[in-house]
């Protein structure tokens, strides 16, 4: 008899090819544009965690409330085998990663920004396809949809800056938010970060240890996944057609927090050095990776839902 999914991992092998899993999700959620949920689909992955997750922060509920009996069920009922070599292959993988994605970035702007403008200008149709052809065209959608689009575009008129030295409760809050990108194929954490100036000082604070900024960041992610990831889960399941048009607008009207040459628009100046076609070329690559990632999880979608 072959092993089912739930059972194969329960192995040395397994847990190898589980804390790979964890390797791939980590690099999908260090770019912006590609979403670590996505990539948990396609790796067959995706709803074990999110099962995991809800035990975890259903664990972490009752103890808060006093019922210490009922979170030692939760916890026992916890699949370890999953959960720590997916969390040794993501934490090793963004430790690793974090400085030559801060160099990128700081060093290569206009260039960083524009991959990263076609991977979430792509990642938008995601939603759009999950939403599905026989519901594409119902008026409140397009209207969550482009008001959505609306607010994220004022609000990241107003973010869209990097900040230097940003307080302790951006950084905790835009952890919280961030966080949801796991319950959420085609959203990338990284691009929530990015989009509220937060995306360097936090890839600067892991590549360079910086042990306050993590802790708070960490807090920030453990109050979100309590929180706000049991909210979004529950609206996927009673309101998953709003919350997905609410998604591409979102993703759409932050795509301004993107736009390459930015700065030098804000200022009156043109593209400077930077070579159009590549800067375009650049998009396109992001725009094609992101497709490519699509149409893998589209092809799984039925099997590992």
């Amino acid at each position: 008899m072959t092993p089912s999914p739930s059972t194969t991992h329960r192995s040395v092998p397994g847990a190898f090819g589980m804390a790979l899993r964890g390797v791939a999700v980590a690099l999908a959620e260090l770019v912006p544009g590609i979403s670590g949920g996505t990539i948990a689909l396609v790796t067959g992955i995706y709803s074990r965690t999110l099962v995991q997750a809800h035990t975890a922060t259903t664990a972490a509920g009752r103890a808060a409330t006093g019922d210490l009996a009922g979170a030692r069920r939760a916890v026992k009922s916890l699949d370890w085998w999953l959960l720590v070599p997916l969390a040794l292959g993501m934490l090793v993988t963004v430790f690793a990663m974090a400085g030559p994605m801060s160099h990128f970035v700081h060093s290569q702007p206009v260039y960083s920004r524009a991959l990263f403008f076609g991977m979430v200008a792509a990642s938008a149709a995601v939603p759009l396809h999950m939403i599905g052809p026989d519901n594409i065209s119902a008026t409140r959608l397009w209207v969550a949809g482009a008001l959505s689009a609306v607010v994220a575009f004022i609000a990241t008129g107003t973010t869209a800056a990097e900040h230097t030295d940003p307080a302790w409760w951006m950084i905790a809050g835009a952890a919280a938010i961030a966080v949801c990108a796991l319950v959420l194929p085609g959203v990338s954490g990284s691009f929530v970060l990015l989009a509220l100036g937060l995306y360097g000082p936090v890839l600067d604070a892991v590549s360079g240890f910086d042990i306050p900024v993590m802790v708070v960041f960490i807090a920030g992610a453990l109050v979100g996944l309590v929180t706000i990831v049991r909210v979004v889960t529950h609206l996927l399941h009673t309101r998953r057609l709003m919350v997905l048009a609410v998604m591409t607008g979102l993703m759409i009207g932050s795509l301004r927090a993107l736009w390459p040459w930015q700065h030098q628009v804000l200022h009156g100046c043109g593209p400077g050095q930077t070579n159009p076609l590549a800067v375009t070329a650049m998009m396109a690559l992001g725009a094609l990776a992101v497709t490519a990632v699509a149409r893998l999880s589209s092809a799984s979608e039925a099997e590992r839902l």
